[in-house]
């Protein structure tokens, strides 16, 4: 391609290559000025319907101007190529500076500032980006920041794909998944700034792009994506169902402010983020703010108050019965003192807190055979054990679905805990006939399927 012409643009060097084609400099020969051509893998342009939807959004997104934004001059199509004529931005990406540890966190939070700007003003006019990651924001020589590809993520099948309807949410993880590992140039690193409603297949707004850039400014801080797995799989799974490390865990220095603001970003649900960009960017230029001129700002009550109960639901019970018991007991003597309850009513009260503790008592065990009950109607599972709030599953093989469906019951348990350690379980498909053996003759087995008593090594 190197010194062929595409319309009025003379290709000149290759600049990166990646799943969605290869990005040239070339020379505007009209306007005289250089620029980013990005020429499309033809895979992706072969669908008629994709590409008119392409084309329909990357003209829309050549209408936005900001100085966040690489500008998109042209789309167009010369001798079989689609192409897409871009600004050309001078400088090294996120990623790249990520890497070489080059930023810090006053730089961190100018960078969330400054994209953040660029995503509100393409929000406004009902653009979204849907491939908000490191790689694709650029920092120019003299440290201003711009978003890259607008327009572009409708060609890809994994940004753009969407739940057929009636499909599990796991039947599409699992389907997305496979199709990241199997897409040319598609590498597990941009699975993991997805919001969860992309990686469920759910139709996206403006807040996946906040929940995307939360991803980043989380990677910026602490140098690591909140959500990593060893597959696409793992990854996604993550995103749509697993809480994020807090960045004050990984670093020492970084002010709570910051772990709010990011927290609120990577809410799973998409109406629990921020309700717009501006908002998101207010807080990032106010935490700056206060970071360089030495003050530390009070977290407001309601996010206080928010925070506490997390920390309330991970009480263990026995601690949660001698505080409720204690100022159960304060109670009763304020008012025997005040001669405000007779002694029948004291002792009706005292059975029902007695009953009350018994079902709060007894609450865990019973979701948890409710769980058990559950997975063992999967087809593929041979054994359940439980111990105290963590569950070892032993199924015949390791399927997506499989992996999915327990995990998703197992979240669903977990949001309706109150109190207590959340559960955990263990799946495990390479399990010796000895060590399965052995589990059986150990407590805690809550179900086994009638085939695995027919194997000799388990009759014998």
């Amino acid at each position: 391609m190197i010194g062929r012409t595409l319309k009025h643009y003379v290709i000149e060097e290759v600049l990166g290559q990646g799943g969605m084609g290869t990005v040239y400099r070339a020379r505007d020969t009209r306007l005289q000025r250089q620029v980013a051509l990005k020429v499309l893998a033809p895979e992706l342009t072969a669908d008629p319907e994709r590409r008119q939807r392409f084309v329909r959004e990357a003209r829309s997104a050549a209408a936005i101007t900001h100085p966040s934004i690489a500008q998109v001059y042209d789309i167009d199509e010369a001798d079989g190529v689609t192409f897409i004529a871009m600004e050309l931005v001078e400088g090294t990406t996120v990623r790249r500076l990520i890497v070489d540890r080059d930023l810090d966190l006053l730089a961190s939070l100018e960078i969330g500032i400054q994209v953040g700007e660029g995503l509100a003003r393409a929000h406004e006019t009902g653009i979204v980006h849907r491939d908000i990651k490191s790689e694709n924001i650029m920092v120019t020589r003299d440290g201003h920041a711009k978003i890259l590809d607008f327009g572009l993520a409708k060609l890809d099948p994994i940004r753009s794909s969407e739940a057929a309807p009636g499909q599990a949410p796991e039947e599409h993880i699992s389907q997305m998944a496979t199709l990241a590992q199997t897409q040319a140039g598609m590498v597990v690193g941009t699975v993991a700034y997805m919001s969860p409603e992309q990686a469920r297949g759910k139709p996206v707004d403006y807040r996946s792009d906040i929940f995307s850039l939360g991803v980043t400014i989380y990677e910026m801080a602490t140098g690591r994506l909140p959500f990593q797995g060893e597959s696409p799989l793992d990854t996604m799974h993550a995103i749509a169902f697993e809480e994020t490390r807090p960045i004050t865990v990984l670093r020492q220095d970084v002010p709570p402010e910051l772990q709010r603001i990011i927290s609120r970003c990577l809410r799973k649900r998409a109406e629990d983020r921020y309700p717009d960009t501006r908002t998101l960017v207010a807080d990032l230029k106010a935490l700056k703010r206060d970071m360089e001129s030495g003050v530390t700002r009070a977290i407001s009550l309601g996010d206080r108050l928010r925070d506490r109960f997390s920390s309330w639901r991970r009480i263990e019970l026995p601690t949660l019965a001698w505080i409720l018991g204690g100022l159960g007991l304060l109670a009763l003597v304020i008012l025997l003192s005040t001669k405000r309850i007779q002694l029948g009513s004291f002792v009706l009260l005292v059975v029902v807190g007695l009953w009350l503790y018994r079902r709060i008592r007894n609450r865990v065990p019973r979701m948890m055979k409710r769980f058990a009950t559950k997975v063992s109607r999967i087809a593929e599972v041979q054994l359940i054990s439980v111990r105290q709030s963590h569950a070892t599953v032993i199924v015949d093989r390791m399927q997506a679905k499989t992996y999915l469906r327990i995990n998703s019951l197992k979240d669903g348990l977990n949001e309706k805990l109150l109190f207590g350690d959340p559960m955990t379980v263990s799946l495990r498909d390479d399990v010796p006939l000895e060590e399965l053996r052995r589990m059986l003759q150990e407590p805690g087995v809550v179900y086994v399927r009638d085939d695995v008593f027919e194997k000799p090594a388990i009759r014998a």
